[in-house]
């Protein structure tokens, strides 16, 4: 355990970022006074994730159980934090695992906080945001090569400035080569040509947009370019930068113990002799593969990231000023698919006051992320037209499920499609995400503002009222506008119906 300036930082002020990788789980503790990262407190444990899939792409009971434990031991030092100062992201293998829902819900219940499973994509974008915060470049208009060498992916990042112009996420790791071509610790140079040819196969359409030319300085970030970089600087083989001649070095050093429980290596930690072939595989692969003559090791990483990022969302929500990524998403969206931003703006200023006035009624489950969520469906909820007017909130759904959105995690994707299925037809196709109240709120809000909005012309969003009536909604309006608005009458006539046979409360109307 580390810690650094505990006392003078105030409890208010922490962030946390729980990374959930493949070989090792980190508890990262940190502030940002005045932009400036500073660590309070860091915890690591070797849980080796990665290597509990079987052949099923099931996670084991053995391995669920590991990481178990160590989410409780996390528990323990996150007490008293609240849930906008904790962040808790999973990567490779529970991306893979296809029992991940199941184990995500004890995995919640150990932690105390919900776990997101991010993209390949959305970690590449943080590894790159805590790598820039922490060792920003000389040169801002330069090239730079971030990579980051997991248990189960591997993420190349090409940016320039805090900006990253190309990230992508490859499924090779020091875990799953280590396993498949080092069966049971065994160290040979057969082992080495296999890894490294199957390293090649799965980076071999990265060789164009990350060629040399792109780029002026390399950096490794996280456990494998640490563990080498380190290794390298205590055996003074380098200086701590990773090179072709550095890397060969190690392997020879390997192949010479012939057997993981063999390796022994200055700076070397134990907990990294079982997955270290397969790491130096990927690495001296990427070595010649993108001619990286010296690869210098980065300070930051993903959970560093994910605390600036959630540093910016806190800025963007509480003082107004910053920008949360998922905001830029959005209208990065919106004009990709060809939204009619007008109207997207009628439903979510009609779809917001209605939500507005419940949530009194629905408690602190009601906070600002699920308003936030809200308008961000709102947003979105006709991107699918793009694709075809016919049932475009099925087409809708599917896009805003699976299409590249950085900020957002598989989970909050998979949650903002279903909210804009919602959006009309029947409700039997979401009957599951219905028995969570907030959810249904939500659900009900959007559509009673697409039926407000359906002549796509100005309306008063306060036309409409609504008020939590027990455990159903009455919504309320004047005799007057009823009278001027016969056909939206007639619409909420047939969505009251629609709640009355399928859903989990009743509209009521006056």
């Amino acid at each position: 355990m580390e810690k650094r300036d505990a006392p003078t930082t105030p409890a208010q002020a922490l962030l946390a970022a729980i990374d959930m990788g493949s070989n090792s789980f980190r508890l990262e503790i940190g502030a940002l006074p005045h932009g400036r990262y500073r660590r309070v407190d860091y915890l690591k444990e070797t849980v080796r994730l990665g290597a509990g899939l079987d052949s099923a792409g099931q996670l084991t009971e053995d391995a669920a159980q590991r990481g178990l434990a160590c989410l409780r031991r996390f528990s323990q030092r996150l007490a008293g934090f609240e849930p906008g100062q904790v962040r808790a992201v999973a990567t490779q293998t529970l991306r893979e695992a296809r029992n991940r829902n199941a184990f995500l819900l004890r995995a919640q219940d150990a932690l105390g906080f919900p776990i997101e499973v991010i993209t390949g994509r959305e970690e590449a974008r943080l590894i790159y945001a805590g790598v820039h915060h922490l060792q920003p470049p000389a040169d801002a208009t330069a090239g730079r090569l971030v990579i980051d060498i997991g248990g189960r992916s591997t993420e190349l990042i090409l940016g320039q400035g805090r900006t990253p112009r190309v990230a992508e996420s490859f499924a090779v790791g020091c875990v799953s080569l280590s396993m498949r071509f080092f069966p049971e610790g065994r160290i040979t140079q057969e082992g080495f040509r296999g890894a490294q040819v199957a390293a090649g196969a799965e980076l071999e359409e990265a060789l164009q947009p990350f060629a040399r030319e792109h780029w002026q300085e390399a950096l490794g970030s996280s456990g494998t370019a640490g563990a080498v970089s380190q290794l390298l600087a205590a055996s003074g083989v380098t200086d701590g930068r990773i090179t072709p001649a550095g890397l060969r070095w190690c392997i020879e050093r390997c192949l010479e113990a012939g057997h993981i429980d063999r390796i022994s290596l200055p700076g070397l930690k134990p907990e990294r002799r079982a997955v270290l072939p397969g790491g130096l595989a990927i690495l001296y692969t990427l070595a010649t593969h993108f001619d990286i003559a010296a690869l210098q090791p980065a300070k930051g990483a993903l959970r560093q990231g994910v605390i600036v990022d959630l540093h910016d969302r806190r800025q963007a929500l509480l003082h107004r000023r910053g920008a949360d990524m998922r905001d830029e998403t959005v209208a990065a969206l919106q004009q990709r698919f060809a939204v009619d931003v007008a109207q997207a703006a009628r439903v979510a200023s009609v779809a917001l006051a209605l939500f507005d006035a419940v949530r009194p009624a629905l408690g602190e489950r009601a906070d600002d992320d699920s308003r936030r969520e809200l308008g961000w469906a709102c947003a979105l909820h006709e991107m699918g037209q793009m694709v075809s007017h016919h049932d475009h909130h099925r087409h809708s759904a599917y896009l805003l499920s699976y299409v590249d959105a950085a900020g957002f995690s598989q989970s909050q994707q998979r949650r903002l499609g279903e909210l804009v299925l919602g959006q009309r037809g029947g409700l039997r196709k979401l009957e599951a995400a219905l028995a969570q109240p907030l959810f249904a709120w939500q659900v009900l809000c959007l559509r009673l503002a697409a039926i407000k909005c359906h002549a796509r012309g100005p309306v008063n969003p306060q036309a409409l009222q609504l008020a939590a009536q027990g455990a159903d909604a009455q919504l309320s309006f004047t005799p007057a506008w009823a009278e001027t608005h016969p056909r939206t009458l007639y619409l909420l006539q047939e969505e009251a119906a629609v709640w009355a046979r399928q859903g989990p409360m009743r509209l009521l109307l006056p």
